[in-house]
């Protein structure tokens, strides 16, 4: 025990021992206690006294008229519990009393002392238990306002008080240690409660041995634990509730079950006490009489403090400080210091392993508790032993930045050591991805395949958490551990890493689209996009098979009973997939013919014909078995024509050309097969269609592309530039017919473009100007004017054409002549009966009345027309000859219907525009005086006029 260090983790407070107690306390100190800041000191002549945190005297009052023995302080209440003697009632009666004072109420102010309330006082020794001396006191507080107190004396007996002291309801008992023998070694010289859970036990040592008993049984069962006892103010109580006693020759401690550990400290134990984890021992040496003072810290083997001290009469713990009370009432305040400072002192003297198990036993915070193992750390690597080092700064891992032991073992060229950190970082969860590629990196420098595999192929389900899964691919591929990086990508579920190793790394294209193949369509669908290209440029069908799976099939989506327009717009569309085929047109052409003759409802079908024309009509599309037969398959072939020129000549230049025709044919069928005639609009872009028509020069699909919008004039225009008269005309018989649709204006633009040729086209013309009499298209005028631009006509081409046009025109010229001299005779006689009308009389000689036949009489109605009528016979109606009504009315009728008429300009031009010969409509507008500038009155001539006569007119 002697080999203990010894160390001045604590230190002398309020100047040392130059303390004393305060002047005002002036008899012998019988007995102290502490509690809730305070000291409470007892004397011989019956005064306590409080003292404050610098032992200043606080207050003092009379507790008790002779002497105080015993003091406690309450931990729940601010109560102070003491035994002391008063005066003798009687003889018969102990003047010993127990008294419970309230320091919460104070005497009344006008009181001539400062004392608390006495709330209860209590007799100790009555007839049934009879008085002795008292040799210890303990108070324990059971729910408030309850107390336990035992007070043990020197015959051996437990005197044992339960209840409301203030309110006098109390029960007591008496327990029995030891029988009681005139040696005094019978006494109770310590007592100690001990409460677990429900159960309440109360420890009680003799001189000659240490009991136990059970409180909550009835009565209480005693059991005793050792043969062995001790004195007087060597008892004290653990922490964790364990009895502890002092003899000569060791410490013991006690549980439940009996003696516990034993610390042999040889001395005459004087006082034991117990602070925060440490024990305390004022100690007498018998050879030269001194006393020491010790503070033993058990769990780290070492002592605290060791200090010489006069003889001892109380030790008491409070604020944080031990206080020692001399008998010559001199003081001693010890405290401990900061954990800061007692390690400063075990670092300069390099005492790290005493450090470590300080900040530890005393639950310092982990960061402290890191610090002290860096520093440790950092002592070992100075001296060079860098795996004890290394085995410090793993347990720092969590605190002390990782970068700072890194840059150590780097330094060091300590690879193995570096390589254990690192992986204690992985294990704990704390690696960046720097670390997991260090890590990586240390495994590929030592060549350590073996640890690697179990880093990265951890079996137990956590290794892919314990590092960066990317980063650990990238670094493990980068130094050709390809099958490591494939591994944790596979396993992490990163597609595309192992995708990308399979195929740039290690070619290895058949498994890659195997894997693909194995995953689910979604994943599958992303995978491809990305690495498309390179599957596309090595395994170009497999490629497209796989594409065609992931487009056309979906087994969940079929188990489901999805609709066919539903399903198809779940699964990917191949127009995903079309940049993946930006240097393999021939392979993007293959597939997109394969889904469209699988896929007939695509919601991608306009996108996917559109594409294929684009392919379809391309000129110079790169077809892969053309770029590879130069370098693979077809050489031999090549070498077999060289000897025949001729052949190798026409093979080169007929393949591409063979080719381009089958292409456009097929773009062609497309073009026409994608505008069934059942739709308005095809399945493809029109517009995109006629573009790639003319960047390629396909005549074929731009003619048809143009007859289906019906614009015949480009049609026309197409021929024309072609110069293909024959089949410019053929265009026109089969475009210009109005009766079948056609537009009859073609004849015109094709007689202007062959008067604008500049060659000799006489046969064309004449057929023209056959199609143009036919239809009355052209007026001759126009006719001559449009082929006098054409020096290589003569006029024998259009003379027989002016010859019938002249006749056909002589004969439309006599009949209008014919026609006018009619309409001037008919106006000239009309003309003739309206001056006669106006100017002579009429003589009216009809003797029958035209409406019922019978002889004509008195009264009679005559009109202008001739016709006569009774008056009876007209009734009402005189103004209008009833015979010649109706013909007035239409008459009327047809006028309004032509000023009506003359009012709706649209009709009139659409008449116009709709007409071979618009100015006959003109004319015809002219003829029926819907156009005239004369305003005709309100009152015209052709009112009927009538003369009513009563005398025979």
């Amino acid at each position: 025990m002697y080999q203990w260090r010894k160390f001045d983790f604590f230190e002398e407070k309020l100047g040392g021992g130059k303390c004393k107690i305060p002047e005002e306390i002036t008899g012998k100190i019988e007995c102290a206690s502490s509690g809730r800041g305070k000291l409470v000191i007892g004397c011989d002549d019956g005064t306590v006294s409080l003292l404050d945190r610098g032992l200043n005297f606080n207050f003092g009052f009379q507790a008790h008229t002779s002497s105080v023995l015993f003091l406690q302080m309450l931990k729940q209440r601010n109560f102070l519990v003491s035994i002391g003697e008063d005066e003798q009632i009687s003889p018969q009666q102990s003047g010993m009393c127990l008294k419970v004072f309230d320091l919460d109420k104070m005497q009344p102010e006008g009181s001539s002392t400062t004392s608390p309330d006495c709330i209860g006082i209590l007799r100790i020794f009555t007839n049934q238990f009879p008085q002795a001396k008292i040799t210890s006191f303990l108070v324990l507080e059971e729910a408030p306002p309850i107390l336990l107190i035992a007070i043990g004396l020197d015959n051996g007996c437990i005197y044992c008080i339960k209840g409301d002291i203030a309110r006098e309801r109390i029960t007591r008992f008496k327990l029995q240690v030891d029988s009681p023998s005139g040696d005094g070694n019978s006494s109770v010289t310590g007592l100690g409660f001990r409460v677990e859970g429900q159960a309440l036990l109360l420890f009680a040592v003799t001189p000659n041995s240490v009991s136990l008993f059970n409180m909550q049984s009835q009565p209480p069962r005693r059991q005793t634990l050792d043969q062995i006892g001790c004195s007087v103010h060597s008892v004290a109580m653990s922490d964790r509730s364990e009895l502890i006693i002092g003899r000569p020759e060791a410490v013991y401690f006690y549980e439940v079950d009996g003696r516990g550990p034993c610390w042999a400290f040889e001395g005459d134990k004087k006082f034991l006490g117990w602070y925060r984890g440490y024990l305390l021992c004022v100690i007498a040496d018998q050879r030269n009489g001194r006393n020491t003072f010790n503070i033993y810290d058990l769990k780290n083997r070492l002592i605290a403090h060791s200090l010489a001290v006069k003889e001892v009469s109380h030790m008491l713990c409070e604020w944080g400080n031990i206080i020692l009370i001399m008998t010559d009432k001199s003081a001693l305040c010890i405290g401990e210091k900061d954990m800061e400072s007692k390690l400063d002192m075990l670092f300069k003297k390099n005492l790290y392993t005493v450090a470590i198990n300080l900040v530890q036993t005393q639950q310092a915070d982990a960061s402290a508790t890191a610090e002290v193992l860096r520093k440790y750390g950092d002592h070992l690597y100075s001296k060079q032993d860098y795996d004890e080092a290394m085995a410090q700064y793993i347990h720092t891992i969590g605190h002390l930045e990782p970068s700072y032991v890194i840059q150590k073992f780097l330094d060091a060229q300590r690879i193995y050591n570096l390589t254990n950190y690192l992986e204690s970082l992985h294990e704990k969860g704390f690696a960046s991805k720097d670390h997991t590629t260090l890590l990586l990196n240390c495994y590929t420098k030592l060549k350590d395949v073996e640890k690697l595999n179990v880093f990265i192929k951890n079996d137990d389900g956590v290794g892919e958490h314990k590092f960066d899964v990317e980063t650990a691919i990238r670094v493990c591929r980068a130094a050709n551990y390809h099958e490591h990086a494939m591994y944790v990508a596979k396993r992490a579920g990163r597609h595309e890493w192992y995708l990308k190793i399979l195929l740039e790394d290690l070619g290895r294209y058949d498994e890659a689209l195997q894997y693909i193949s194995s995953l689910e369509p979604s994943q599958a669908g992303v995978t491809v996009k990305e690495y498309g290209k390179i599957l596309v440029e090595h395994k170009p069908a497999e490629t497209i098979d796989i594409l065609m799976r992931l487009c056309t099939e979906d087994k969940e989506l079929a188990k489901r009973g999805t609709s066919n327009g539903d399903y198809l717009s779940m699964l990917p569309s191949p127009v995903d997939f079309l940049n993946i085929f930006i240097h393999h047109p021939q392979s993007l052409m293959d597939f997109l013919e394969k889904y469209a003759d699988k896929v007939k409802d695509s919601p991608a079908q306009v996108e996917i014909h559109n594409t294929l024309l684009e392919l379809y009509l391309s000129i110079d599309l790169n077809f892969p078995s053309i770029s590879q037969a130069n370098n693979g398959t077809d050489f031999s072939i090549k070498e077999r024509t060289v000897s025949n020129g001729k052949l190798v000549a026409d093979g080169k230049n007929s393949s591409p050309e063979k080719d381009t025709l089958e292409r456009q044919e097929k773009g062609l069928h497309l073009l026409k097969s994608a505008w069934p005639s059942d739709l308005e609009h095809p399945l493809y872009d029109v517009d995109l269609a006629i573009i790639l028509c003319e960047m390629n020069a396909f005549k074929e699909g731009l003619l048809y592309l143009y007859e289906k919008l019906k614009l015949f004039k480009e049609v026309v225009a197409c021929y024309m530039q072609a110069h293909d008269h024959e089949g410019l005309i053929a265009c026109c018989k089969r475009l210009g017919d109005s009766g079948k649709g056609g537009d009859p204006a073609l004849w015109a633009d094709l007689l202007k473009y062959f008067g604008e040729l500049g060659e000799d086209c006489s046969k064309e013309v004449k057929e023209v100007l056959t199609y143009i009499e036919r239809d009355d298209i052209l007026p001759p005028i126009i006719v001559l004017q449009t082929l006098s631009r054409n020096p290589c006509l003569t006029l024998s081409v259009i003379k027989d054409y002016i010859a019938r046009k002249l006749e056909q025109e002589s004969k439309l010229i006599e009949e209008d002549r014919r026609a006018i001299e009619k309409y001037q005779e008919d106006t000239m006689a009309m003309r003739k009966e309206i001056q006669d009308l106006r100017t002579n009389a009429r003589i009216f000689q009809l003797s029958k009345c035209t409406a019922c036949t019978f002889t004509l009489d008195l009264p009679a109605v005559h009109f202008m027309c001739m016709h006569s009528f009774h008056q009876r016979c007209l009734g009402d109606n005189e103004k209008e000859c009833p015979e010649c009504a109706s013909e007035y009315r239409s008459v009327m009728e047809m006028k309004r219907s032509l000023e009506q008429n003359s009012k709706d300009q649209d009709r009139f031009f659409q008449q116009v525009k709709s007409s071979k010969d618009g100015f006959s409509i003109i004319a015809e507008y002219f003829g029926k005086g819907i156009i005239s500038k004369t305003s005709i009155g309100p009152t015209g001539s052709a009112r009927s006029s009538s003369i009513s006569s009563s005398s025979g007119f």
